[in-house]
């Protein structure tokens, strides 16, 4: 069957009519393949919280039954479930498609790379005004789910659609994929685009004609869009050519580089092939590469005399070095490349022959160890490699090597925060830029350009913790403060105790009191309860947060009680907060975490925050409760055990069924007081222990190094 689906306005199309040209155009066909949903979807999709589904499958008897799943677990007919919200009123913008609507249609398809196929070929419908989709190659299940899709792009626009549909992927197979980071991405350009514009200028050659990008294990495209991004600010046409073995990243690379507005006017090529044993591109000017780690079957054999071996025949488990080597032959002289590695390529054994050679040849320009948690795997702290093949009339570096260690630095929030991104990049380009200005004394603190003959000893070891030095006056400046830090938080600990202890204890019988569940409270007027939201679709950041930003919270960062670092500017948390796909406190607001392993709730003195999956908003009539006795009496964890849902291996809080005693208002603000002293006097004591084990590690290390001259 051949369907055709028309764009109005090709991929940037946002005119509300384009949805409408899309339903007029489109041909009748037969009902649409079932596609079954999880709880968590239909409450999605409805823009309510879990347990408001729930409630609705108790209340309705007309709420579709199941088709399939377990009892814990049930599965539904998508359809089925938005004619029946639609019927009762519960459907946001019913006459409009979004993407929590249109995604379970790509999971029904319950395989990766027809999910990828489907994704492709929306990019081929939103790619061109009067573009046809042909369905012949593809089933029912995904021509469904692609003209949905398509509607939706008529409302949201072809780049839009087409980037959240990718990053929907690559969340849902994050096992299987290892996809870059945007903002690492964006670093390793902003790396690149330096070093390549600082040794044009010492060269005094001019850029002409067109550059060509390079990323030959290029996944989903994000380092390249990354390079078109920084590269295309007014700078020369570019030729992006990516590779990778996986024919579903491909597919899914070029629908990212044929829509996004980025790429408008540059050639874009991207290949299917293996790059070590079948490399599609001869030579680049630029090349960014996150290849694929601890592989053996890389081609070791087959390789042997492979003339691009030029430093020695990488070792069979030194694939990386492979790569680095394959990198390097690409290189157009002038030309620049950036590399993410594991950081046992700088130091393993087997490749120290491979890593004198870089250094002899002056290619190997830089070592950046980033800050664990930059990119997967998280706990380790990848390195990036600059090598640069100097153009003939350019000077040939060598001498020395730029070592930066940003894990030393405070880039990471302390373990708390996230990177900050912002910190980071500054950070890294003043530090080339010093070093490829030949003024290595002014190094900013982290970094440290080191003699290669230095370097060139049995280990041949270019783990920057290893060279740089730690800066024992900035050292010794953190010591004083964090210990100022550690006797306040303990007399304010003592000072809490001092006025906790000195409360009466009474032993007797319960008051007696009658308790009234969160549901009942709901239902008389005495407080509102919103669920979070998932936060997949959400443009979130991880830098310094900007005045306005709004913090986000999931139920990962409750037990330290400190956000990942995620947040989102102030325009776009209202934005989302207004078409309710986003949940935001407002100060003396309640957060409730409805997971059992990170129950807890408390006032929200840090207001405004936005809530994920499984944390609540409860906002109080003031007339009728009192928030800080709400908080304290739905924090008791006989509270949550009695409200706990045991069906499953995974016990979840109902909050609507924690309990609150019943007494007069004034009698709520005491208690609620002694709440809150009691809140001061736990986050004094978790403040306390982060700071004294930080001054614990900080000592040993000063000891360790003998910088620290204990006293007698």
């Amino acid at each position: 069957m051949r369907g055709t689906v028309t764009a109005a306005n090709g991929m940037a199309c946002r005119d509300p009519a384009a949805a409408d040209t899309i339903r007029e155009n489109r041909m009748p066909e037969p009902t649409p393949p079932s596609v079954a949903i999880t709880l968590a979807q239909v409450a999605r999709i409805a823009d309510v919280g879990r347990a408001a589904v729930s409630n609705w499958r108790r209340r309705h008897t007309t709420f579709p039954a199941p088709v399939g799943g377990t009892d814990t677990s049930p599965l539904f007919d998508q359809a089925q479930v938005e004619e029946w919200l639609r019927a009762q009123g519960k459907l946001p913008d019913a006459e409009e498609d979004s993407l929590e609507r249109v995604w379970p249609l790509f999971e029904a398809l319950a395989d990766r790379d027809l999910m990828a196929t489907a994704v492709t070929a929306v990019a081929r419908g939103t790619g061109a005004t009067g573009i046809a989709l042909e369905d012949d190659t593809l089933s029912a299940g995904q021509r469904h789910a692609v003209e949905r899709a398509l509607l939706l792009a008529g409302k949201d626009g072809g780049p839009d659609t087409v980037g959240q549909l990718v990053e929907r992927w690559l969340s849902t197979h994050v096992r299987q994929i290892t996809a870059t980071p945007m903002p690492l991405a964006a670093l390793m350009a902003d790396l690149a685009h330096t070093v390549h514009a600082l040794d044009a200028e010492r060269s005094d050659t001019l850029a002409t004609g067109e550059a060509t990008l390079l990323d030959p294990a290029c996944g989903a495209g994000g380092l390249l869009l990354a390079a078109a991004q920084r590269w295309g600010e007014g700078g020369p046409a570019l030729a992006l050519h990516g590779q990778d073995r996986d024919q579903a990243l491909v597919s899914l690379a070029t629908a990212r580089l044929a829509t996004d507005p980025a790429t408008a006017g540059h050639r874009r090529t991207v290949v299917a092939g293996d790059t070590l044993r079948a490399p599609a591109v001869g030579e680049a000017d630029v090349v960014l590469c996150n290849p694929p780690y601890n592989e053996r079957d890389w081609g070791h054999e087959e390789l042997a005399t492979d003339p691009r071996w030029a430093l020695g025949i990488p070792p069979r488990t030194e694939s990386e070095l492979a790569w680095v080597q394959h990198v390097l032959s690409t290189l157009k002289p002038g030309g620049t490349a950036v590399l993410l590695l594991p950081p046992g390529v700088a130091a393993r054994r087997a490749g120290r022959r491979i890593r004198a050679g870089l250094l002899r040849r002056g290619v190997l320009r830089a070592v950046i160890a980033l800050p664990p948690g930059a990119a997967p795997p998280h706990a380790v702290a990848l390195h990036l490699w600059v090598l640069h093949r100097p153009a003939g009339d350019g000077r040939t570096p060598g001498d020395h090597l730029l070592l930066v260690d940003t894990a030393r630095e405070e880039v990471h929030g302390n373990g708390r925060t996230g990177i900050v991104w912002d910190a980071l990049r500054t950070s890294v380009l003043t530090a080339v830029r010093s070093h490829e200005a030949e003024t290595s004394g002014e190094l900013p603190t982290g970094s440290t350009s080191v003699p290669v003959m230095a370097l060139l000893d049995d280990q041949v070891d270019l783990t920057p913790a290893r060279h740089v030095p730690a800066p024992a006056a900035e050292a010794g400046l953190r010591l004083r403060r964090s210990w100022g830090r550690f006797g306040g938080l303990l007399q304010q600990v003592q000072d809490l105790s001092g006025t906790l202890s000195a409360w009466e204890l009474t032993v007797g019988e319960p008051s007696g009191a009658p308790f009234a569940s969160v549901e009942e409270l709901e239902r008389a007027g005495a407080l509102s309860l919103r669920a979070g939201r998932s936060p997949e679709a959400l443009p979130l950041r991880r830098d310094v947060v900007a005045d306005g930003g709004v913090r986000l919270l999931t139920v990962a960062d409750v037990t330290p009680r400190h956000p990942s670092g995620a947040w989102l500017p102030a325009d776009a948390a209202a934005a989302a907060e207004a078409a309710r796909t986003l949940t935001v406190t407002r100060p003396g607001e309640i957060v409730v975490v409805g997971a059992t392993r990170a129950f807890a709730a408390w006032v929200d003195t840090d207001a405004p925050t936005a809530l994920g999956p499984q944390l609540y908003a409860v906002r109080t009539d003031p007339a009728l409760l009192d928030p800080w006795f709400l908080a304290g009496c739905l924090n008791s964890p006989a509270n949550a055990r009695q409200a706990g849902s045991h069906a499953s291996t995974v016990s979840r809080i109902d909050v609507r069924r924690l309990q609150v005693p019943r007494l007069p208002l004034d009698e709520q603000k005491r208690y609620g007081e002694a709440f809150r002293l009691l809140n001061a006097f736990d986050t004094a004591l978790g403040e306390a222990e982060d700071v004294g084990r930080g001054l614990v590690h900080a000592i040993g290390d000063a000891l360790g190094a003998a910088s620290l001259a204990p006293g007698s």
